[in-house]
């Protein structure tokens, strides 16, 4: 704490010194907060049209140049300044420098951000420089930067003060920028496929389309409490059945009223996509075809680094049930169970938690989740998913119990979940129902019957194949980054104090 508090006194010493620097350069006329600044080359097109400009060689060309100063020589003789493409260096010297600029120098600190005019040169040590002819301050930093040759290590800094992350941190920059990559590529690839891509609700009078506990808000002028949505799942299939398109797909938010832990934030973002006339086989194709291809176009390889893994993202993959994994695994054959009872004491005795009452389907999925999750590090679809776990997927062909459901596991986690889809509206009442029995009887996370979901199933839905991908966790794959805080710009955080 003693450490803490001598840190703030030394940012209120440094924060008065500027804001004397701040009133100096009002002084002076200088508006310390302009209105714009005409930009005409960023850090890396400067070096990309400079690159065989030799050691030594002055430029008779004038360019303007604008970023954050990150280091401060020879009294301000030589200042690096970085934009969001790299680094510019600056020389600033009074036979060239102008009478304003000459007058602003003394006042600048790191953090500052500045535009400078001047002509280029090639440094006899070989570094390409604007020599500074003009200064303008665009913005006067009046927090200092964290200590240079330390950065932005605390991990609770970072993600509280992303800005301070991303000035100080380039492999932060890199991640979000590769993040946008990412889901650039995938709504590209969707595209020439032919997908639709739709926005549905965000606000649902009820949650549904997944099994999660929900965010509950109230809608003043109508006086109606709604959900933040849990998953688009029944919008977008509504639109499947008004014909909208046989191929749609939605990349946004969903909320979910959960715990945070290194892999899960309470909003994240997921891609959803439904295609007519396909069974959930199809989805399998289309969830290698869809993470190969992006990490093979953002990564220049389909075989990635991840912790001290190496993973082969290039499929096909292997496709093994639930309980034939766990069955592997432990030599406990849950499909010979015939009762809840036996499965959930079989699975208790495997290290599974799970409610008094959980039904053979929690108790297979629990077993599955102590014993064999975590050891997943290739790409592998685990289908056999049981029924009553999977309230939107239609049954399987050969085992009632069982749907045609599948979730690609990668590096011990979810990835992706795919159904073939549910289109028979007696089937699904009947399954809404049993999840209202299970809502009953306390599960807060089970699925609440949307009666006018069930109305559009009437209208008729095509059989479809419906896949989900957790974008934050596919960034996380493809960034080699052990948090999904680390790949989202503004992670759910407690507020301090």
């Amino acid at each position: 704490m003693a450490e803490k508090r001598d840190e703030e006194e030394q940012d209120n010493q440094y924060r008065a010194q500027r804001l004397e620097k701040l009133a100096k350069l009002k002084e002076l006329g200088v508006d310390p907060y302009p209105y714009g600044f005409a930009v005409s080359a960023s850090s890396s097109e400067l070096n990309a049209l400079y690159k065989d400009l030799p050691a030594g060689t002055e430029t008779q060309d004038r360019v303007s140049v604008a970023g954050r100063i990150r280091a401060i020589r020879n009294s301000g003789m030589f200042i690096d300044l970085h934009d969001s493409t790299g680094k510019i260096q600056v020389f600033n010297h009074k036979d060239k420098l102008s009478a304003g600029g000459l007058a602003i120098l003394p006042l600048l600190d790191l953090g500052d951000i500045l535009g400078v005019t001047g002509l280029v040169r090639r440094t006899p040590r070989g570094e390409l420089t604007v020599n500074g002819g003009e200064l303008a301050v665009l913005a006067k930093a009046l927090m200092p930067l964290p200590e240079k040759f330390h950065g932005l290590t605390d991990l609770e800094t970072r993600y509280r003060q992303r800005y301070l992350d991303l000035i100080m941190n380039e492999d932060s920059r890199e991640t979000l920028r590769r993040r946008s990559r990412i889901v650039a590529v995938m709504r590209r690839l969707l595209i020439e496929r032919g997908f639709l891509e739709v926005e549905t609700p965000m606000l649902h009078a009820v949650p549904g389309g997944a099994s999660a506990k929900p965010f509950v808000t109230h809608h003043n002028a109508l006086d109606l409490d709604l959900y933040m949505r849990v998953a688009p799942e029944l919008h977008l299939k509504r639109l499947l059945i008004g014909g909208l398109s046989d191929k749609l797909f939605e990349i946004n938010r969903n909320f979910r009223n959960e715990g945070i832990s290194p892999r899960h934030n309470p909003e994240f973002t997921s891609l959803e996509l439904y295609q007519a006339f396909v069974d959930y086989t199809a989805m399998m194709e289309m969830a290698e075809y869809l993470i190969g291809s992006i990490a093979q176009e953002v990564l220049g390889a389909t075989r990635i680094p991840y912790g001290k893994n190496a993973i082969e993202l290039k499929g096909p993959w292997p496709r093994k049930s639930m309980a034939e994994l766990v069955k592997d695994k432990t030599g406990v054959d849950f499909l010979a169970f015939k009762d809840a009872a036996s499965a959930r004491d079989a699975a208790k005795k495997l290290g599974a938690e799970l409610p008094k009452h959980a039904s053979w389907g929690h108790a297979l999925e629990g077993a599955f989740a102590a014993k064999v999750e975590a050891g997943l590090i290739q790409p592998i679809h685990v289908t056999g998913f049981p029924r009553d776990i999977s309230p939107l997927a239609k049954a399987d062909r050969s085992d009632p119990r069982l749907t045609e459901r599948f979730e690609t596991y990668i590096n011990g986690w979810e990835v992706a979940n795919a159904f073939s889809e549910i289109n028979d509206p007696l089937d699904q009442l009947k399954r809404f129902e049993a999840q209202m029995e299970a809502r009953q009887a306390g599960d807060e996370e089970a699925q609440p019957l949307d009666a006018d979901f069930v109305l559009a199933l009437e209208y008729g839905m095509p059989p479809a194949g419906g896949l989900g991908i957790g974008i934050d966790r596919l960034v996380m794959l493809l960034t080699d980054s052990p948090s999904i805080r680390d790949v989202i710009a503004f992670p759910t955080m407690r507020p301090k104090g």
